[in-house]
């Protein structure tokens, strides 16, 4: 190899990460703006920012579930409804299409939307708020993959968040979903088996013995049946 195609690669690679840097920066600044917007004073600029954060993507997630536990409610809520932008936009139909990458994209699935889940599901864990926790597993439930089940499963042993890991269990379109909720369903206090069964039902499952409590009357009556 000659100097001369040395030099060439030398300057390509510096071009490169001047483009990435330039890139990174633009990124930075775009969400800059966009916390900025969600925790202004003014209820216009906050509405917009909130609308247009569904292209932001992935690196806003955490940053805008800092901001749902602002002590300004109008404020948490306005980051709370950046972040469904951000999970609907990633999840929108035929963005696997967009792009001239889109081989790629169908081979491999949408990037965008596996980085928007990546996120979402390290915000599971115990350091944070369980207001952010039960609106995540909500979000998972629109979005997540075989790849959440763990996490979601692990919090059906928690008794503030169990309720809404059992309904995100459900929604998911998965077997390994339907999986996690049998074995949560075998390890469950015996309160709490009611309502996995009726998950289970909801997903095709025959479970006998725990029958929906909707059907169970609370009263006596003297109405006899036809």
């Amino acid at each position: 190899m000659s100097m001369n195609d040395l030099e060439r690669i030398s300057i390509g690679a510096s071009a490169a990460d001047l483009t990435a840097q330039t890139a990174s920066t633009a990124q930075v600044q775009v969400l800059d703006e966009l916390i900025a917007g969600i925790k202004s004073d003014s209820a216009e600029k906050r509405t917009e920012s909130w609308q247009s954060a569904g292209k932001v993507g992935a690196p806003a997630v955490k940053p805008l579930a800092k901001v749902m536990t602002d002590d300004e409610l109008e404020v948490a809520r306005a980051a709370k409804r950046a972040l469904w932008q951000i999970v609907r936009y990633a999840a929108r139909p035929g963005a696997n299409r967009e792009g001239p990458r889109f081989a790629e994209r169908r081979q491999n699935g949408n990037p965008e939307r596996r980085a928007v889940e990546t996120e979402l599901t390290g915000l599971l864990s115990d350091d944070q708020p369980v207001a952010v926790r039960r609106e995540v597993l909500w979000m998972l439930s629109e979005i997540g993959t075989r790849r959440d089940i763990k996490p979601i499963a692990w919090l059906m042993g928690n008794k503030e968040l169990r309720e809404d890991a059992r309904m995100a269990l459900e929604r998911i379109p998965t077997m390994w979903a339907v999986a996690a909720l049998k074995a949560a369903f075998e390890a469950a206090p015996e309160d709490f088996k009611y309502n996995i069964a009726q998950s289970l039902r909801k997903r095709g499952e025959q479970v006998d013995g725990y029958p929906c409590q909707k059907l169970v009357p609370t009263k006596e009556t003297d109405v006899k049946p036809l």
